[in-house]
């Protein structure tokens, strides 16, 4: 699911099973990040594959990139492994006005 930048952090404001996904590189991370953001960077396949195998079903994901194309599209694999709960954040961090880390 798409959310917006208000939707998106309102939501996980409010969300006490959530989890935040970064997809992006180490060096894009290295830039910045949202804080308690775990990392999974999607244009490592195999590692990417791996790591998504290995995610809690039960949680709630929070998935962004730097733009919200990566983001979706992990959103995507993420729900054909069975994961329901999937929101891609979108405009990205580039957009991002929230907490971050630099």
């Amino acid at each position: 699911m798409n959310l917006s930048q208000q939707e998106w952090s309102e939501k996980l404001e409010k969300d006490d099973n959530a989890v935040i996904l970064d997809v992006r590189t180490d060096a894009e991370v290295a830039e910045g990040y949202i804080p308690e953001a775990k990392q999974i960077d999607i244009q490592n396949p195999p590692k990417f594959m791996e790591a998504v195998e290995k995610l809690d079903a039960s949680k709630n994901y929070y998935v962004y990139c730097r733009s919200g194309g990566r983001s979706a599209q992990a959103c995507a694999i993420m729900k054909s492994k069975g994961i329901e709960n999937c929101y891609n954040l979108l405009g990205g961090f580039s957009e991002w006005e929230g907490d971050k880390t630099s």
